[in-house]
């Protein structure tokens, strides 16, 4: 009986859902995920260059990025990572140098910095920046600056 409820649960979800491939000329995979019954992308996607190697994955609602992302090299070193809203980045984003530490990170709102960015340089705090709407605002390069000038709360 468990089972046949499991089943009818899992029926229910995948209703109106179809799975979707799309290959390369060359026939490896190019993307993989969820259509819904109107033809947009939804649920988890997963997108790949043409060495085979993951360029992107994350979740579509209604053909709009939404959720947290993560985008690869094609070496397949991570890139990037982050937050989308409605298909604009929002949030914290990370974003990494080619030996995989992270580089920067921003926050961001419908696509645009809007707060703080914080640069590293081999995994140590080098400086830090804050944008209202895409324009830089402020700049600091030591943390007691940094502290006397913002509320260290908008860094959440």
């Amino acid at each position: 009986m468990k089972s046949l409820v499991s089943l009818i649960i899992i029926g229910f979800f995948f209703l109106g859902k179809s799975y979707h491939k799309e290959y390369y000329e060359n026939g490896t995979v190019k993307e993989q995920g969820w259509i819904s019954d109107n033809g947009s992308k939804t649920g988890y996607w997963k997108f790949y260059f043409n060495n085979m190697k993951k360029e992107k994955e994350g979740h579509f609602k209604y053909n709009l990025k939404t959720g947290y992302w993560y985008y690869f090299r094609p070496d397949g070193s991570k890139e990037k990572e982050g937050h989308f809203k409605k298909g604009k980045k929002n949030n914290w984003w990370l974003f990494y140098d080619t030996k995989g530490k992270v580089k920067h990170k921003c926050q961001l709102k419908d696509g645009t910095k809007n707060g703080y960015c914080l640069k590293y340089k081999n995994e140590k705090l080098k400086s830090a920046e804050k944008y209202s709407k895409g324009k830089k605002v402020g700049e600091w390069f030591d943390f007691r600056s940094f502290k006397r000038d913002n509320n260290l709360s908008d860094l959440k």
